[in-house]
This record gives structure tokens, sequence and C-alpha cells, in this order.
């Protein structure tokens, strides 16, 4: 038992692992760099091969035999990517540390864990890589003068993208920080992972009868992230356990506070809770692919951080207040399981999750702490909940459309129309 639950902690540890490097920003221009790096290798090999020579020997273009031309050629191409790619990324440190300030620290990952600039500045890397392995290739001997011909012709090609890549980067970068841009990414991941996570079309909270517990305590302090679910749901199969989680998943806990509990046995073995605690994510970082409930927490933080008087963008905020309006929407209409099944369908697993009436007195209310007394924020906010209210009866939307119209600033509004 005590080596089944090392096993779980090194898995759990190695997924951590995993999902921070692939979600760094030199996870994929490592990749690309080592593909320029087997490249480099292959095609001086090619070079230097029958195929090659004969190649060469029937393009008289490709021919290249002055050793100092060529270690020019690479020299000079490798300060100008090395100038780019250091320009490259100044510009994308410039343009975070400005979405960082204007916004919320919290969005970074969006913008670092963007694909294309990756992939980008990888090949920036990757040319580099290559020049400088192709630099080193050439030797002057006595027998004669070896030059790579093919391959700096190749280089010459990739610098060609390279500075092509570099005018499209710019324009991409620009695009890609712009405020609506951001916004509409956050809401597109957290209505992507709704949609995912809340299958169910009507409520439904599961009651077992509680006739003993056991409680499973926190082994530490952090974000509770969920638990790993085909685990759990196999290890409660063959103990026939029936466990509830008590927090929703993307709350802090201390440690030894209550997590899970054991409805159907009043005890268990030490080595039985060891393992399911093992089997419990509490780490820090928020993944709104995991947890829809951070794209909520984001975009109202953007919302409350635009209105902040530092900044004073109601514009943002209420490009946020739209977008939380859509996904409350979809939530009013789509419910998340609360509860897991084994093969057999029995119930195994009671999840814990955010009501909506919690989601929105989360995200809500703050923005309109915040912006009451602002003209814009407030009509914003009355349209919104209007919409809300149109489609559906819950009685949370109503009753901050009445608090919205008894507010100061709308009764003036209604006094500026009459």
């Amino acid at each position: 038992m005590k080596v089944k639950v090392l096993v779980q902690n090194t898995l759990k540890s190695m997924d951590i692992l995993y999902s921070k490097t692939i979600s760094s920003i030199a996870f994929i221009p490592a990749i690309v760099a080592l593909v320029f790096l087997f490249l480099s290798v292959f095609m001086v090999q090619f070079d230097y091969s029958e195929s090659g020579k004969a190649i060469k020997s029937n393009s008289h273009w490709l021919t290249l035999k002055d050793a100092s031309t060529a270690r020019s050629i690479i020299s000079t191409i490798t300060g100008g990517i090395i100038s780019l790619t250091v320009f490259s990324f100044s510009m994308v440190m410039i343009l975070l540390n400005q979405a960082a300030s204007q916004m919320s620290n919290r969005i970074l990952e969006k913008l670092i864990g963007n694909r294309f600039q990756q992939i980008v500045l990888g090949f920036y890397i990757g040319t580099i890589v290559y020049a400088l392995f192709l630099l080193s290739t050439i030797r002057d001997i006595d027998s004669g003068v070896y030059v790579p011909a093919i391959s700096t012709y190749l280089l010459i090609s990739f610098t060609v993208i390279d500075i092509f890549l570099f005018i499209y980067f710019l324009h991409y970068v620009t695009q890609s920080v712009k405020y609506e841009t951001i916004i509409h990414k956050i809401f597109n991941d957290t209505q992507k992972s709704l949609e995912k996570k809340c299958v169910n079309r009507d409520v439904h909270e599961p009651s077992y009868p509680q006739l003993s517990a056991t409680i499973i305590y926190a082994s530490k302090s952090g974000i509770y992230q969920g638990f790993m679910e085909k685990p759990l749901l196999a290890l409660c199969s063959r103990e026939n356990l029936v466990i509830r989680t008590e927090w929703p998943s993307g709350t802090m806990i201390i440690k030894n506070t209550p997590v899970l509990s054991v409805l159907n046995k009043n005890e268990i073995s030490e080595d039985l809770r060891e393992e399911m605690t093992g089997l419990i994510n509490i780490h820090g970082g928020q993944n709104i692919d995991t947890n829809y409930y951070y794209g909520f927490r984001q975009l109202m933080e953007v919302a409350v951080k635009a209105l902040s008087p530092g900044i004073n963008d109601p514009g943002t905020a209420i490009l946020s207040l739209q977008a939380l309006g859509n996904l409350l929407k979809i939530r009013s209409e789509h419910y998340p399981k609360h509860e897991i099944v084994d093969q057999d369908k029995v119930a195994r697993i009671l999840v814990k999750e955010r009501t909506l009436e919690e989601i929105f007195a989360d995200c809500i209310y703050p923005i309109w702490d915040y912006g009451k007394q602002d003209r814009l924020v407030t009509m914003e906010m009355h349209h919104i909940l209007v919409l809300l209210c149109i489609h559906t009866t819950i009685p949370v939307f109503h009753k901050m459309l009445d608090e919205v119209k008894r507010s100061e600033m709308y009764q003036d509004l209604n006094l500026d129309v009459k």
C-alpha cells in the first residue's frame, strides 16, 4: 500500500510537471530548435554525400567554393537573426508587462501560451542553431576546401522566411494584446470548458443517507483543484465506498481542513486514507480547461482592474461584463454533474459544485461595487440584466436588476431621459 501511494504521488507530480512544461514559453522554441539541429546534421551529411556532390556539379549556381565567403554569409545571418530574436522577445515582454499592468497578471498565461508566437521564436532560435552548427563544419584542409554549399543556401532561404515571419509577427502581436482580443479568448476558453463540464439540462443534486461518515483531511494548504477521477473512482468501486467532496474546485483550503467525506463507512484503514489523500489535487495555478470558474474570475478581475482609479477604462469593463453576461446565460441553461458513477451505474463520488447564484455573486457584485457610480457601466449592467431576465426566471438576476434600478446613477439617467 505504501508503494502504491508513492507511485500515485509520483504520477501526480509528473502530471503537474508535464502541464507546467508544455505551457512554458520555452517549450515550443526548444522543440523547434532541436528539429533545426537535427536538420543541420542531416544537411551537412547530405552536402558531402555523393548525391549532394552530384547536385552541386549539375547546378553551377549552387557552387560555393570560397570558405571565407561562406563564413561571412553565415556569420552575418547569425548576427542578424540574433538581433531579430532579441527584439522580438523584448517586444513580447513589453506587451506582456503592459497587459499585466492594465488588465490582470493572471491573463499572462493566455498570452505566453500563444502557440504562434512560440513557433516564430522557435524558428528564429532554430535558424541560429542551424547557422552555428553549419559554421563549425567549414574547414580549410590540404586536400581542398570543404564548403557545405547546399546547406548554406538553405540557411539563406530560412533567413528570408524569418524576415517575413517577423513582419507578420509584428502585426500578430499587436492584435493579440488588444483588450477585446484577450477578453474574447478568455470567453471562448471558458465557454468550451463550461459546455464540457455542464452537460445536464436541469438541476440534479443527489442526496445520500449519511448514516456514518469518515473525514479525509487535506495534507497541505493550497488551492483545491479537484481529484484524479479515474483512480479515485476505481478505489471507491474496489472498496465499496461512497464519498463526497466538501469544496468546489478552485477553493483555497488550509492544511488539515476536511476535504472528503466517506459517507457509508465510519472507519477506514490508515493505508486507505493515505491512498485517498494522494488522489486529491491541491496546488497553485489557474487552468480554465479544467475549471470554467477561473474564466469567470478572470473576466471579473479584468473589469475591476479597468474600473480602478489609476486606469479608469470603463470600455474594457463593459467588454468583460458582456462576456460574463453571455457565460451566465449559458450556465443558467446547463448544470454540472454532481455525481460520478462506476461501471455498475452506482454513484460513488458526489461532487460539490458552485451554484449559479454563487458564481453570479462572486463575479457580478464586485463589478457593480466598483462601477455603480459610472454612467456607462450602469447602463450596460442594466441592459445585460434585462436580457438575462428575458431568457430566465432565476431570482438572482431579477434581484440584481431591481438593485440597479434603485441606484442613484440609474435614477439620474431616468431624469436625463425626462
